[in-house]
């Protein structure tokens, strides 16, 4: 398709040699005399490019730049004036002019200007194009990348419920704690605005947090008694027990220190390192609250659960000896405890 050039001027001698010259090098020329016609065909035709004199009488080259611009950034103009004056020549580049020829124009350099000016069109157009296909190609990239992202994440999550299920496969009593402290802490980092990976990390943190259990003897976990001190003291050691389960696995070790202290005090009464306060990771002081409540309100070996208002009541007892005092008043708002 040839390109299409609308060449401006109010003499017609020089619109007759204009038109004859670019039309010999391929391009259709379409004339006008002054700047208010040359707008006429500039709103009903698309041209790759407008040639203008600039003292043309009704609208002049300057306003006419003026409003094609305003209408069209991207057009292409090159004026032409038998006038010299700096200042209006400064002033159609200002406008955004491409090329200021002075007449009497020497048609091989019109020629010229107008193939650089076409060819600096053609080359904007291909990295316009180029960049939209990038774009896109981007954009359909990420979207896949977040697919299997997404994937990922699933079959990970889909791990870790497996294990935390053969936890409570040890211990009939615990059936679905696992999955309610994760609901639960979940639902505080949401209050603490966590990030997503935060979050996640959380979610997978709380899940696991009692996978030591796994190695723990049977008869100690299911005992219908009270524990003796030696039974307790063994008890405790689930949480490193947890560590080692899993500090050889790359994709767990931001949950370690959730695993290795969830069982930590405020007061520093804790185990298994009895670190005190903000010493303790907030994640860890998060699952610490859900764990506790869930072990109050549901039925254990060696005692029935709690009612829900004693379960809160003995939860406020442990305010800064047991439980972060910041996150306890969080978790006492019933849209994160309820079940």
């Amino acid at each position: 398709m040839k390109e299409r050039i609308l060449v401006v001027d109010d003499e017609e001698m020089i619109c007759y040699v204009l038109r004859q010259r670019l039309t010999m090098e391929g391009y259709t020329c379409i004339q006008a005399h002054n700047g208010r016609e040359a707008l006429h065909h500039f709103y009903r035709d698309k041209f790759s490019l407008i040639i203008s004199d600039v003292k043309m009488p009704e609208m002049d080259g300057l306003e006419l730049l003026r409003r094609v611009k305003a209408l069209k950034p991207s057009m292409i103009v090159i004026m032409i004036t038998a006038y010299a004056e700096i200042d209006m020549a400064v002033e159609a580049i200002r406008l955004g002019a491409y090329d200021f020829i002075l007449k009497p124009a020497d048609l091989d350099w019109v020629v010229l200007s107008v193939q650089r000016a076409l060819e600096k069109k053609r080359l904007e157009e291909e990295v316009e194009a180029y960049q939209k296909n990038l774009e896109k190609l981007v954009e359909e990239r990420t979207a896949e990348l977040q697919k299997a992202y997404h994937t990922l994440q699933k079959a990970h999550l889909d791990s870790v419920k497996a294990l935390a299920e053969a936890i409570e496969a040890k211990d009939p009593y615990t059936r679905g704690h696992s999955d309610r402290v994760r609901k639960m802490s979940l639902r505080l980092g949401q209050k603490l605005d966590f990030s997503a990976k935060k979050l996640e990390n959380l979610e997978f943190g709380a899940l696991l947090h009692d996978i030591g259990k796994i190695g723990i003897k049977d008869e100690v976990l299911q005992k219908q008694s009270l524990l003796g001190a030696e039974e307790y003291h063994y008890i405790q050691e689930h949480p490193l027990i947890g560590v080692k389960i899993v500090e050889g696995v790359d994709f767990f070790k931001d949950i370690i220190p959730m695993i290795r202290h969830h069982h930590e005090n405020f007061g520093g009464q804790g185990y298994p390192d009895g670190l005190m306060g903000e010493a303790i990771p907030l994640e860890a002081r998060i699952i610490t609250v859900s764990d506790a409540f869930d072990a109050m309100i549901s039925a254990r070996p060696h005692r029935s659960r709690m009612s829900l208002e004693e379960a809160l009541r003995e939860l406020k007892m442990g305010d800064k000896k047991q439980f972060d005092p910041y996150l306890l008043n969080i978790f006492l708002q019933e849209e994160v405890y309820s079940l």
